[in-house]
């Protein structure tokens, strides 16, 4: 926590400053040896999110142990990897928090400073994970040389609405990359859904009088959308220059699918560890 303060992981710090158990940033390499661009993985940890301040309701808030999803999927893409002997490198990074409300918490209105530098209006302190997200994907594209960044999230009740529980939403910045991982989780039965990442979506979401971001859109509509592009904010560009082009990146709301997936043959219920078995199908090609 006193490291994430340190190096200006504003929006970790910002979820996670209500709890009594601080948040922190997990970092794990897999041969970390080897040279050259590799995969890099990241995930949404929060531990318990009760929305904060912006406090969710009563129904069903004992679900949000589940909200730590993301990074559970990572966890276990990494484990997999290991355990199997893959010999090339990945990196992957876990955002850990637990989002409380408490004298000491963020509040609607904070604008708050991401470890990019760029700065965040806090509209709704239930919207949660995409600010530790902001330090996540930051660090993964500037601290390393990553050939692709997948990052996993229970992000948005709007992507269940709009795929219920039986497929994730996928975003890319790229199309073929896209393709890869839808490709990859048809191969193990694991749906994830192309989705739009369009420039509306965008400039909803950088649609601030007092800071560079918001972190809710304009309206209740297309959620699921909003939330993918204001993360594609917080994805480097590789390089430097007025033609730089930013790190392939991929994102995969997983808010519907990391329980209660009626159709998953392997889980009679609670958690699935949906899309482990897609990135070592991605990653490996096995």
């Amino acid at each position: 926590y006193d490291a994430a303060k340190r190096h200006g992981m504003g929006g970790l710090v910002a979820v996670g400053m209500g709890s009594s158990r601080k948040p922190c940033m997990v970092i794990f390499t897999l041969n970390g040896d080897q040279k050259g661009q590799h995969p890099m993985l990241v995930g949404k940890g929060i531990t318990f999110d009760t929305g904060g301040i912006s406090l969710k309701p009563g129904a069903n808030m004992d679900e949000m142990k589940y909200d730590m999803g993301g990074s559970a999927t990572v966890f276990g893409t990494m484990e997999a990897l290991a355990s199997s002997g893959y010999p090339g490198k990945v990196v992957a990074i876990t955002c850990m928090a637990e989002n409380m409300p408490a004298a000491n918490a963020q509040r609607p209105g904070d604008v708050i400073t991401t470890l990019s530098g760029k700065t965040i209006e806090v509209l709704n302190t239930d919207a949660e994970g995409r600010l530790v997200l902001s330090d996540g994907l930051w660090k993964a594209g500037t601290d390393y040389d990553p050939e692709y960044i997948v990052d996993f999230a229970t992000l948005t009740g709007a992507c269940v609405v709009a795929l219920g529980h039986e497929a994730t939403g996928l975003w890319s910045n790229d199309d073929d990359f896209r393709t890869r991982i839808h490709e990859a989780g048809n191969d193990v039965g694991e749906l994830a859904w192309p989705m739009p990442l369009l420039p509306a979506f965008e400039k909803e979401m950088t649609d601030s009088k007092i800071a560079d971001t918001r972190n809710l859109g304009a309206g209740r509509w297309g959620g699921a959308n909003t939330a993918a592009a204001f993360l594609k904010q917080f994805v480097p560009n590789r390089g430097e220059g007025d033609d730089a082009e930013q790190i392939t990146w991929a994102h995969m709301d997983i808010a519907g699918t990391y329980w209660g997936a009626k159709t998953n043959k392997m889980v009679g219920h609670g958690a699935t560890g949906i899309h482990v078995r897609t990135m070592v199908r991605l990653i490996t090609g096995e």
